[in-house]
């Protein structure tokens, strides 16, 4: 069977949660390396956070378009240093380039705004060279700062809330797990930020806020039919605890990766159209935290958070003694097979096996079969008979 048969059939031909050690492992490394990133390299802070100046000016010039390397040649030949940022924002007439550094006084920008008028010409709203088309203005860190700070009561929030519906809907296992694949997402996407360099900016703290809801909604996902694949799991010693969620992870895994290509394609259009067509550089930081989000949030909700609920689950003595019932069974069917001499033979786990297939079938058929109404009797909103005989 081909791996695209497998993905589609969901009969639990990837075995998840068995190799959970290597997860662990896996992620447990990647973990590791974006917090000494951060802890060692720190973010590459915009000056929305650390403050600084700005410097807009049209693309349009006497001499033709003016380009960001033509502008960043002029900042570095009259301040003495390189921008911390140049961007080309917008189309057409309307096209601007935006200069971002660090703070400089008076006489620096009158001198820059000098040296840009002069050697580049740019064109005011009357098509003439104008030294009015250039502004300038100073950018406070404060700003940045009140920003990151509501966004951390926000993320507070919203996990006391996460774990409260996840506590009373599934369970405190599944809410531990979640939790833990929720704080790896954020984790390892400000850790990349940290690795590649990526310019921090409000865009981006709020670009990573809006990753939380999809990660925990693929994790849902998941949990709900972990849910409703162990069941009665007890009782039946067919399958394990780990062996149904593993059914699960299966059963949702194509539907897991379908949902994630469905939610990169309009974030790769927000890089493609937006910041290579368009030129806008404040989609580029909205559009690569959540790039990395996604992808961070659905491994994290196959490979992440079923094992570790696997793991928690199976610290109850119940579980593991169902778990050694199975074993049990399994080893008398085996010795069965084999034509050995069987001891103490227990025929209830067989009846127990019977029952949940016998079960499992009817729950099919109830599924697949449409419900028929009998002919000559009316019938309820629901579609049940309603007793009353047609006169």
């Amino acid at each position: 069977m081909s791996v695209f048969s497998r993905l589609y059939s969901g009969t639990g031909a990837f075995d998840v949660v068995g190799r959970r050690r290597t997860w662990y492992v896996t992620f447990g490394v990647l973990v590791l390396i974006c917090v000494l990133s951060i802890a060692i390299r720190g973010f590459n802070l915009g000056i929305d956070f650390t403050g600084g100046s700005q410097v807009q000016m049209p693309a349009a010039g006497a001499n033709g378009t003016i380009t960001t390397e033509q502008v960043e040649r002029v900042f570095t030949e009259s301040v003495g240093t390189a921008p911390a940022s140049t961007q080309a924002a917008g189309v057409g007439a309307s096209a601007t380039i935006l200069i971002r550094s660090e703070s400089l006084d008076a006489g620096q920008i009158s001198a820059l705004r000098q040296a840009l008028f002069t050697q580049l010409q740019p064109l005011g709203t009357d098509g003439q060279p104008s030294a009015q088309s250039i502004s300038d203005s100073a950018v406070s860190g404060t700003w940045g700062g009140e920003i990151t700070r509501q966004a951390l009561i926000a993320l507070a929030v919203f996990l006391v809330l996460v774990t409260l519906f996840l506590a009373f809907y599934f369970e405190r296992a599944m809410a531990i797990a979640a939790l833990v694949a929720l704080v790896h997402d954020v984790v390892v996407t400000a850790g990349i930020y940290s690795i590649v360099g990526f310019e921090v900016t409000p865009s981006t703290v709020i670009g990573l806020l809006t990753i939380l809801g999809f990660s925990l909604y693929d994790t849902v996902v998941v949990f709900d039919k972990v849910k409703e694949n162990t069941r009665g799991v007890l009782q039946l010693t067919r399958r394990t605890y780990g062996e149904q969620a593993n059914l699960a992870v299966n059963q949702t895994l194509m539907r897991s990766i379908n949902t994630s290509l469905i939610a990169v394609l309009p974030v790769l259009g927000l890089l493609v159209v937006g910041v290579g067509l368009l030129g806008v550089g404040t989609l580029a930081d909205l559009a690569l935290v959540q790039l990395v989000g996604i992808i961070a949030g659905a491994l994290s909700s196959l490979l992440l958070a079923t094992p570790l609920l696997v793991d928690l689950k199976m610290r109850d003595p119940r579980y593991r003694k169902q778990a050694a019932r199975v074993a049990a069974r399994r080893a008398r069917a085996a010795a069965a097979q084999s034509g050995e001499e069987i001891e103490d033979l227990d025929t209830g786990d067989d009846e127990a096996v019977e029952r949940e297939l016998r079960r499992e079938r009817a729950l099919a058929a109830a599924a697949s079969t449409p419900q028929r109404s009998q002919p000559g009797r009316p019938q309820g909103k629901s579609g049940r008979p309603t007793g009353k005989r047609r006169r």
